[in-house]
């Protein structure tokens, strides 16, 4: 049987496609109104930076150790049911928290085993969603498309926090969970009834089937001979030592140096959000420069402002925070998008779970260890010192990009098998 390819795949994909995007985004949306919920919990019970950074720890662990392997299951399962069967272990996760709170017996290792138990299913799910797209959208259409997700996660960023605070405010945190439950219903509906197609392997039917460590030593031995994007995962490597901390401590940044509540707090992230769907939508209007990894390049570069605007920013003034925010939401669409589009147009399809997951295993395995410091340190000397360093470290990661003719050049790949070859 014939297996579907680029050249002839169908030219109405939208529906299909589309039907599985917004059932995602619905799963999305109740995802978010629920990780607001149970970290406002954590803040206001604990207030303390190093249980915020375990949270996140805990959730980057499957992401660093686990992907990688996942990525090679991926490329050997049916993508469809593999998006099925994870929805379905998150879904059951939060129904799980949801009695927790009912019974009020909800402590923070729950919220920790909550985390780990979907990053585990995110780890799965994310590299089937990412590599069935490459083979349902059009690859002139996939830099657009990656803008519209950036776009969805902006609407998610305002919608996400307002809701969950209000939703706090109407239900029991237990309900607020059993919300998650329903959006990752109508997440997993769609999958049931709609054909995602599979890749061809590029091993003949009859000979022995590979092991899986034989498929992630394959995916290892690519993203190594691929020379821009071995450099690129190094530069964002050091990056996220200083972001991930970043990221993870905005609810005690607001809570402690602004001195501001729930509602500061989604009204940081609705202004974050606000950034990112008006840079998905310009990034999904204008396609980026010619080059993608200048694009990405050149909004890292504008990005660590933002930054530096919540490390420098006075206690008493929280405009220049949303102005930070907004600086940031704007150019996550533009670091992230052409990055994925790289992949996507660039890896081959019988390959991208297995390249997708390790390219992130790869740039996760910083945050763990950086989490790990950055919750005592934050405690003892601060919350704004990692924000000022973040935004040296992107501006410097910058600088190197652009000076490396491997990571300008990174969308002509050589193949792994000629490293050594002059450029022709």
């Amino acid at each position: 049987m014939k297996t579907q390819t680029t050249q002839d795949r169908p030219q109405k994909w939208t529906i299909p496609f589309f039907t599985i995007w917004t059932g995602q985004a619905l799963s999305l949306l109740g995802s978010r109104v629920a990780q607001f919920a149970i970290v406002w919990w954590l803040t206001e019970t604990t207030g303390s930076a190093t249980v915020l950074a375990t949270a996140s720890m805990v959730a980057f662990i499957p992401e660093v150790f686990l992907a990688p392997i996942a990525g090679a299951y991926v490329d050997r399962w049916n993508r469809r049911v593999v998006m099925i069967v994870a929805d379905s272990l998150i879904a059951l996760a939060s129904l799980w928290l949801a009695v927790m709170f009912w019974l009020g017996t909800a402590q923070v290792w729950h919220i920790y085993a909550l985390m780990l138990i979907r990053s585990i299913g995110g780890s799965f799910h994310w590299p089937a969603m990412q590599a069935s797209t490459s083979l349902m959208v059009p690859k002139e259409h996939l830099t657009r498309v990656a803008g519209i997700n950036q776009t969805l996660h902006g609407v998610l960023g305002i919608a996400g926090p307002p809701l969950g605070a209000v939703l706090m405010e109407l239900l029991p945190l237990q309900g607020v969970m059993l919300v998650d439950v329903g959006t990752a219903a109508l997440a997993i509906t769609p999958l049931f009834f709609i054909h995602i197609p599979q890749p061809e392997r590029t091993s003949e039917k009859h000979t022995e089937r590979p092991t899986v460590w034989t498929d992630f030593k394959e995916g290892l031995r690519y993203v190594w001979g691929w020379t821009g994007m071995l450099y690129l995962i190094v530069l964002i490597f050091f990056f996220k030592i200083a972001s991930a901390p970043a990221f993870s401590l905005m609810p005690l940044l607001v809570n402690k140096h602004f001195s501001g509540g729930a509602a500061q707090l989604s009204l940081l992230q609705a202004i974050l959000g606000v950034g990112t769907i008006v840079g998905g939508l310009v990034l999904s209007a204008w396609g980026g420069f010619r080059k993608k990894i200048v694009t990405s390049l050149t909004a890292a570069f504008v990005f660590s402002f933002g930054f530096l605007g919540l490390g420098l920013a006075p206690g008493n003034v929280f405009e220049i925070a949303l102005a930070s925010a907004f600086v940031i939401g704007f150019t996550l669409p533009m670091i992230d998008g052409p990055f994925m589009a790289i992949m996507q147009g660039s890896v081959e399809p019988e390959m991208q779970g297995r390249v997708f997951t390790l390219a992130i295993s790869l740039l996760n395995i910083s945050a763990p260890f950086s989490l790990a410091i950055a919750g005592p340190i934050s405690d003892k000397l601060g919350l704004q010192i990692w924000y000022v360093v973040a935004a040296v470290i992107s501006i410097s990661i910058c600088t190197i990009g652009f000076a490396l003719p491997a990571v300008i050049n990174i969308e002509r790949k050589t193949e792994p098998q000629e490293p050594t070859k002059g450029a022709t």
